[in-house]
């Protein structure tokens, strides 16, 4: 645990700002007191924050407090779902402690008691790295009355410095990303515009969505925060009616997040062409941003989205019941979260049809449409043992996907090779829990057994499990199953045609034929346990990113293939 007053600096990966334990901080120089940011320059940037505006200052900050003895913690902004042992895996909303951050793409840390290496994209720097000791304030005797009132009185003071904390990162990151939506709009698109030999309009379309629509939205909640911010005193500020006020806004933040993946693809279509390469570096030069490639400047508005409710979280933390923003702030952080939500899960979904793609494609003798014509999550696996109507008992390997069950069966000789044997439509199904002893449908005995009920034909289908737990899983699987179908409905959760059909494309693309099983699947690179500190020449994950389409901006790996057992399914569920 940090101890108070040692912390020299915080920061946030959006504004990269300096903030003194004493409560100063360097001044942005980003907008005038009528919030408009337009006689802004790269100097100017500069000059606010030098150090951190550069390549690297950040990672040098965090190093430099690592190497003190502080504890840097860190939120995950959205889940990152690995199957790699060298990476850590988290949800949205974890805590990461930071034990290294040396490269600029990927930072070794820890989470619960596994260290590995994470995505530093993903995550969100907390703007108070110290955390207020529950005795700090404890009973005191009454000899000790005048110590006690001391105590509080400084304790309330180390709050009121927290939220000023909260405070000027989530002015100062509005700031800079009032910068970055305007470098965007007038560094690239404008200047995209210009070429129409090399640009058509839906290509514009796609790759920057409705990126104009948010700069606008922005500029216009900037105003209303600067209208709320206490300069003098900003613990005072009282910003939560700002996003309660802007709430219907955030919504245009969905169309750019679903444009997005679309808009990784075709920019990366056009970066195999040297001239657009050389384009869009010179755009960016021309408008002097900082050295961020244009798909990091794209991802800044995914990222700014899932931000918010983290900052809420903490400037609730430290606010008061008394404050008068307290309520607004507690409604405002309740309504973001739900904007966030709604977008990693979209993201986790997107994640998922490439995996389901390539699962698909390894199956022999599959049959009728694709999976993800249907289903774009894997809820649950495992082996049941399917009873025919005439009793005979079929070994199978079952898939639940959202609306659909899957039926395989497994090579004799190669465990990991499997064979379509059909599906049910979950949609069609009541699920109906057995006790042990005789089932009057088939006249057997049965144990660990439920079945599914098909509610138009009445056909019945009997499963038994190895094991009680075995039964349970399942049942619970399958009352997930109908709750994410249903509020997949409710968010109108929809993956487009165009996306599952370029998932099965490159699925196919990546050599995996229907009759090669997994014999040509890679050894997975060992599990390296030692720090990097202790071990400099330990090398980066290696596996494909788990976040395909948002991954532009997330560091670039060697391309490696989906499972290498079919048993290791079950951890891909959320």
């Amino acid at each position: 645990m940090v101890a108070r007053g040692e912390i020299a600096r915080f920061w946030s990966l959006e504004s990269l700002h300096l903030v003194s334990s004493d409560g100063g901080t360097e001044p942005s120089a980003l907008v005038d007191d009528n919030g408009s940011e337009e006689d802004l320059s790269y100097e100017d940037l500069c000059q606010a924050s030098p150090r951190y505006l550069q390549p690297g200052g950040e990672q040098l900050a965090i190093n430099e407090l690592i190497s003190d003895g502080n504890v840097v913690c860190a939120e995950a902004l959205w889940d990152h779902v690995t199957m790699d042992d060298q990476e850590l895996g988290f949800k949205a909303g974890d805590v990461i402690q930071v034990l290294e951050a040396s490269n600029k793409d990927w930072w070794w840390g820890r989470s619960e008691d596994k260290e590995a290496w994470f995505p530093a994209s993903f995550v969100r720097l907390r703007v108070n790295q110290e955390e207020l000791s529950e005795n700090s304030i404890s009973t005191r005797s009454d000899e000790q009355d005048e110590e006690a009132s001391q105590s509080r009185h400084r304790h309330c003071e180390n709050k009121q410095q927290m939220r000023t904390n909260v405070i000027r990162e989530i002015m100062d990151t509005e700031r800079v990303y009032i910068k970055h939506l305007r470098d965007i709009c007038e560094g690239y698109l404008r200047q995209c515009r210009k070429h129409t030999g090399m640009f058509t309009v839906a290509q514009l379309a796609t790759i920057f969505g409705n990126i104009e629509d948010i700069y606008k939205f922005q500029r216009k909640f900037l105003k209303d925060l600067e209208k709320q911010y206490n300069k003098e005193e900003p613990h005072l500020s009282e910003i939560g009616s700002c996003f309660l006020q802007n709430q219907e806004g955030f919504a245009i933040y969905s169309e750019y997040c679903n444009n997005h993946p679309g808009a990784c693809l075709e920019l990366a279509n056009l970066m195999k062409q040297g001239k657009y390469r050389h384009f869009f570096e010179a755009c960016r030069l021309l408008q002097q941003m900082i050295d961020i490639a244009i798909d990091g400047f794209l991802l800044t508005p995914v990222q700014k989205i899932c931000k918010y409710p983290l900052q809420l979280a903490e400037l609730l933390k430290y606010t008061t019941q008394e404050h008068g923003d307290y309520s607004n702030i507690k409604a405002a952080y309740e309504a973001m979260k739900n904007v966030a939500c709604l977008i990693n899960e979209r993201k986790r979904k997107l994640e998922s049809i490439d995996k389901i793609a390539r699962w698909q494609v390894s199956i022999v003798g599959w049959e009728g449409l694709d999976i993800l014509d249907r289903s774009s999550e894997l809820i649950h696996s495992g082996e049941l043992t399917k009873i025919t109507k005439q009793g005979k008992s079929q070994q199978r390997m079952f898939f639940l996907f959202d609306h659909q069950l899957v039926s395989c069966k497994k090579d004799l000789l190669r465990r990991d090779m499997l064979y379509y044997k059909g599906r049910l439509d979950m949609d069609e199904m009541e699920l109906v829990d057995l006790g042990d002893g005789r089932d009057k449908d088939c006249n057997l005995s049965v144990k660990n057994a439920f079945k599914l009920v098909s509610r138009t034909t009445d056909e019945v289908y009997l499963f038994c499990a190895k094991k009680q737990e075995d039964k349970a899983r399942w049942l619970q699987a399958c009352a997930d199953e109908r709750r994410r179908v249903q509020e997949d409905q409710e968010m109108g959760m929809e993956i487009s045609e165009n996306q599952k059909k370029l998932a099965m494309l490159n699925a196919q693309k990546t050599g995996h034929g229907k009759s090669k099983g997994y014999n040509r699947c890679p050894v997975a690179p060992p599990h390296q346990s030692l720090h990097p500190i202790h071990q400099r020449h330990i090398t980066m994950p290696t596996s494909v990113p788990q976040q395909q389409v948002f991954g532009l901006a997330e560091p670039k790996r060697k391309p490696s293939l989906f499972w290498h057992t079919f048993n290791r399914l079950t951890p891909f569920r959320k």
